[in-house]
């Protein structure tokens, strides 16, 4: 894991001091609202529905034990003993008093954690595949690119007052678990096919929202040594044609789209060429500095299978299933990586309490090297973990209701957190997706369906990526009443694409009726060994169609 060098603690110390005074100010009335709003933002600090909302930055979604303990901590003396995990690998506190927001920063800055640019118009906190460094399919670790960014981004005088928010997202793995074309800019490495070399495949103008798009490639095999120069490119032309006389149209996906996207890369080109790359790529020395930081752990030599963990999966069947559902195979013999499910039946999806925090700290610090991750999809990992130890971190998160067996099943549920916290949100997610759980809670059920994503967002803003969810649902207020539209078809990974409409939007208690209807289409018609979405592309929607049509006549 990257460790904060000088330049990075002064750096955040000095924005928690500024911020404080900040907030005496505002709470003394010497600052309206309207002049604080832009310094909160750039500390992270939202005004939701019914209180401040503090929004942590996870730089691709790696964090130790110290510091989800420390997350632990502020949740339960500021919060109401929980926080919530987001689909930009980020933790949000819902519930915070903005004057205990100083002392929180200060919290944070004393385990290398803090807010910034986790909101406002700037580049974002970078993610990055969930299993990078671990994966077996993968060309490259990430995290250093990730982290290069992280670097080159924050403050960065050109690049801190853009057109609209900026999202990037790197990927080193074959399978695109950081939905990267999703992303105003996504980076995928892989070898160039002639000189072997490791290069970045670039593409811009992806995201979701109220116009979803999938990105364009724009390059290929861009070199590694040029990257911070390309990406400056990118975001000159970017800052300088970006839309700023319209929100909704200032994203760098709506230049690209209006631009055409050989004319765009025909000025990022341009641009490129007239930088003086030099001055602008990082030094070779620096990358490896930071490369350094991101060498894998220390592994014990171990057989590929674990006798131990054989015994004790035919011994319990609950083990195991558990294991062939929420484990990934690992680079390294004799390990695995873990995925916990933040979705137990009933409970609001990403959320964890502090002593769940506290209990994945201890098991991250004993069982995986002192590493975890957040997911995209609102999880958290131990990346690390020895195969035969699996059965005691079982056990353990049994004890903390965080032993569901739901990875990418249907219950596995992405969500926004709606209008139950969102001053944006127009309609609820999470009863929603609760009673979703619900209604597919069988162990036996979801097993049968097998892989299914189901995303939700509570407004048009897609914070729940139900754009590219195998099934999205978007609630809308309609004449005053929530409305839900159903999409299907959507896919997140290397082959992405945005659903389909189905039909008109429904009342929330026929959400659940819809979505039956659609999976039964499913197993009706799939071929032996098919998934859903493979199944979506083969029959195409009209069936589904069908049966959601029954719904609509059945609730009108």
């Amino acid at each position: 894991m990257y460790r904060y060098d000088e330049f990075d603690e002064r750096f955040v110390r000095e924005r928690v001091a500024q911020f404080s005074d900040q907030v005496s100010r505002r709470l003394d009335g010497s600052l309206t609202e309207d002049e604080f709003k832009p310094l909160r933002l750039k500390n992270g600090v939202y005004l939701q529905l019914h209180a401040y909302m503090l929004r942590i930055a996870v730089p691709y979604g790696t964090l130790n034990g110290r510091q989800l303990r420390q997350l632990a901590l502020i949740g339960e003396r500021f919060d109401r003993g929980y926080g919530h995990f987001t689909t930009r690998q980020n933790l949000q506190f819902n519930w915070p008093k903005l004057r205990d927001v100083p002392e929180i920063l200060g919290l944070l800055a004393d385990v290398e954690m803090h807010c910034i640019q986790t909101s406002g118009n700037c580049i974002r906190n970078v993610t990055a595949d969930h299993f990078a460094g671990v994966a077996q399919d993968e060309i490259e670790d990430p995290r250093p690119t990730a982290e290069l960014i992280r670097q080159w981004s924050s403050l960065h005088p050109e690049f801190s007052y853009l057109p609209r928010k900026f999202k990037i997202a790197v990927t080193g793995a074959e399978a695109d678990r950081a939905v990267t074309k999703a992303h105003d800019i996504g980076l995928r490495l892989r070898r160039h096919p002639h000189t072997h070399e490791v290069c970045y495949e670039v593409s811009v103008g992806g995201g979701l929202g109220r116009t979803p798009m999938i990105g364009k490639v724009v390059r290929d095999y861009l070199p590694k040594a040029d990257l911070l120069a390309f990406l400056e490119a990118i975001m000159r032309v970017y800052n300088l044609e970006g839309r700023r006389d319209n929100k909704y149209k200032a994203r760098v996906k709506i230049l690209v789209h209006e631009t055409g996207t050989e004319e765009f890369i025909r000025r990022v080109e341009e641009e490129f060429a007239q930088l003086d790359g030099p001055s602008i790529n990082a030094d070779p020395e620096e990358v490896a500095r930071i490369a350094a930081y991101f060498a894998p752990p220390t592994y014990e030599a171990l057989p590929a299978v674990s006798r131990t963990l054989d015994a004790m999966k035919a011994a319990n069947p609950a083990f195991a299933r558990w294991v062939e559902v929420n484990t990934t195979p690992h680079k390294a013999p004799g390990y695995t990586a873990l995925t916990i499910s933040l979705k137990p039946v009933g409970e609001a999806p990403g959320d964890a309490t502090s002593e769940q925090m506290r209990i994945v700290a201890d098991l991250a610090e004993q069982f995986s090297h002192d590493e975890l991750r957040v997911t995209h999809a609102q999880n958290l990992v131990l990346p690390h973990v020895r195969q035969r130890d699996l059965f005691t971190i079982w056990q353990r998160l049994g004890e903390a209701k965080l032993a569901s067996a739901n990875i990418g099943l249907i219950t596995d549920i992405i969500s926004c957190p709606g209008l139950d916290y969102c001053a944006l949100a127009t309609a609820r997610s999470i009863p929603i997706a609760q009673a979703i759980q619900h209604r597919f809670a069988s162990d036996t059920r979801q097993r049968d369906i097998g892989e299914l994503n189901i995303k939700i967002s509570g407004c048009i803003n897609a914070c729940g990526h139900h754009h590219v969810g195998h099934i999205g649902i978007l609630g809308l207020e309609k004449r005053g009443i929530e409305s839900y539209q159903i999409t299907l078809g959507g896919d997140a990974s290397e082959n992405a694409a945005i659903g389909e409409i189905l039909g008109p939007g429904l009342a929330a208690e026929d959400v659940p009726d819809a979505i039956e209807r659609i999976v039964n289409v499913y197993l009706a018609e799939r071929n032996e060994g098919e998934s859903f979405l493979a199944n979506v592309r083969r029959i195409g929607l009209s069936p589904f169609k069908a049966a959601f049509q029954e719904v609509v006549h059945a609730a009108a």
